[in-house]
């Protein structure tokens, strides 16, 4: 089985589940007030070669981290990194990578597709799993801070309002990319032959 096919696999849990998320978002106080220190950007570049910056703002909701992946007013590919200070620097890690991730896939420059539909899940699995093995092959995550990552994902995803179905899918599918002896080049490779993108 190939890095695509072990994330489809992944991917039909929570294409089962995802959609109810959408009805069961529910308000929480956040209650972290301490601030975290702020992760260093990592090398990012997308599937043309150009890279990536990384902006950080506190818009967005109060104490819940986001990134968002997208293309600045001048063309320029960008990470967008909110509130990156209210979770721990594990979680922010993977979220820079989760969503350079979409850059190195080439997603950015393609239609999004509709939000919780099957293409859009498997985006977003492709892109957790990218993370998970860039931050367990270039910055050493073991087990410990593999856990951190879980918990963090786990903390946010019920905040936001996820369905504890969702939430463990998501964290199978990165389980299993973490255990897996592939790369994250392997899987980006996979995933933009499959798509007929360039690669850098």
């Amino acid at each position: 089985m190939n890095c695509l096919q072990e994330v489809r696999v992944s991917l039909i849990a929570l294409t089962a589940t995802a959609v109810l998320s959408a009805s069961g978002a529910a308000t929480q106080q956040d209650t972290d007030p301490k601030p975290h220190e702020l992760a260093a950007v990592p090398v990012c570049s997308n599937n043309k070669g150009q890279p990536v910056q990384f902006s950080n703002t506190d818009r967005g909701r109060p104490g819940l981290a986001a990134g968002m992946a997208i293309r600045d007013g001048n063309g320029n590919p960008t990470v967008m990194r909110s509130n990156f200070s209210a979770t721990p620097v594990e979680f922010q890690q993977f979220i820079d990578r989760h969503e350079c991730a979409h850059h190195q896939t080439g997603d950015v420059d393609r239609p999004h597709p509709p939000r919780n539909g099957p293409e859009h899940l498997m985006n977003e699995s492709i892109s957790d799993c990218v993370a998970i093995r860039r931050l367990r092959d270039e910055e050493g995550f073991g087990n410990l801070s593999f856990e951190k990552v879980v918990e963090a994902l786990r903390t946010d995803m019920a905040k936001i309002g996820f369905p504890e179905p969702s939430i463990s899918s998501r964290i199978r599918n990165l389980t299993s990319c973490f255990a897996s002896s592939a790369s994250a080049r392997d899987l980006i490779d996979q995933v933009l032959h499959h798509r007929g993108l360039p690669q850098q």
